[in-house]
């Protein structure tokens, strides 16, 4: 079968890591008898430079009309880079923001993997880690703060900035969902994060997370206040299994869970809606300080593609195979910089790309 993908390589180390995982895709498309055609699509501060605009409508309706979207990354360094003397509305992360919106990608999965391999990288203590972890952060993707009603003014002399956090009950039951229906593939246990003790939003967020978990009574519901989740994640990670949670704090939470892991070169990120089509991306950003110089890592980038052919294309044992043949290369003592540890082989992104392609057969 064909596969239509969107290929969104966009800025700094972007392109780079786009490359290897269609490389990645290709060499399973082989192996198993698929096809992947690709559609390049600017965005970001590429498309600024090009068009004027982070996103075109023209862009946005080449998405729409593909099975999936590979994102590399988007943006650039804020104090160097023109972009970000733009309008916010026409820096290149609106871009972002906008083909979420418009391929109402609501439901953003960040898996948090410990790698047996990578234990050395993480910053938490042994006794902590003993074992491994394996946990996903599920992010509230279109709503909240990030896209409530904003605006500044001045009075009385005095400058006053305004942002709206609004939910509605039908965003926060979708969403909810989805991190239940994922939790009955894992181990079980939603963590439903908020911040009720002070919010009205989170009230109500919590209140419909409740209605839905009487759904699904093989899962386990438990709450927990955002700034206690923030500890856990650095106290005792292996306790989560599902971590559900509106966008801003799914926006903290899911950085915080990619440093424990070792390096945030390591997670990948699918952003969901109602249909198959899905946004695959790493969750890293576009590192434009080494881009061109052969050392990003592209492994996120590469789970990302994985992601893809569970959740959009429903290949579940093509997605197990690329995760084998990384876990492979890793066990072999092969890393890029940010991963780097003595006794090991330092290899680039080509190389790492090249050696996890070599691993599937």
């Amino acid at each position: 079968m064909n596969y239509k993908i969107a290929l969104i390589p966009g800025d700094g180390i972007g392109p780079e890591i786009v490359r290897e995982a269609t490389k990645v895709l290709d060499k399973i498309g082989e192996l198993h008898g698929h096809s992947f055609s690709y559609t390049e699509v600017l965005m970001g501060g590429i498309s600024i430079d090009k068009t004027g605009v982070p996103l075109t409508e023209e862009a946005l309706n080449t998405a729409k009309a593909s099975d999936s979207v590979l994102l590399g990354a988007v943006g650039g360094n804020v104090g160097q880079s023109n972009w970000y003397t733009l309008p916010p509305n026409l820096r290149p992360e609106a871009g972002l923001l906008a083909i979420r919106k418009g391929l109402n990608l609501y439901a953003n999965i960040r898996p948090a993997v410990l790698f047996d391999e990578l234990k050395g990288a993480c910053p938490l203590k042994d006794e902590l880690i003993e074992g491994g972890f394996d946990f996903v952060v599920m992010r509230e993707l279109t709503g909240g703060l990030y896209f409530g009603e904003r605006h500044t003014t001045t009075e009385n002399g005095i400058r006053k900035a305004t942002d709206t956090l609004t939910y509605d009950e039908v965003e926060i039951r979708r969403i909810a969902k989805w991190a239940f229906e994922i939790a009955r593939k894992r181990n079980k246990k939603v963590c439903s994060v908020d911040k009720a003790n002070v919010l009205d939003s989170s009230r109500l967020w919590r209140n419909v997370v409740k209605e839905v978990a009487k759904e699904y009574e093989d899962v386990e519901l438990s709450d927990m206040l955002v700034d206690n989740c923030a500890m856990q994640l650095v106290k005792d990670p292996k306790q989560f299994d599902v971590i559900l949670t509106e966008n801003m704090f799914g926006d903290i939470l899911s950085d915080e869970a990619s440093m424990v892991t070792g390096s945030i070169g390591m997670l990948a990120s699918a952003s969901l809606g109602d249909t198959k089509l899905g946004l695959y991306e790493p969750s890293h950003g576009s590192a434009p300080d080494i881009a061109g110089q052969n050392k990003a890592n592209p492994i996120a980038t590469i789970l990302s593609v994985a992601m893809m052919l569970r959740y959009s294309f429903d290949l579940e044992v093509e997605a197990d195979k690329i995760e084998a043949a990384i876990k492979s290369v890793l066990q072999k003592g092969y890393r890029t910089i940010d991963i780097m540890s003595e006794g090991k082989t330092l290899v680039g992104t080509i190389e790492m790309g090249d050696l996890i392609v070599n691993e599937l057969v």
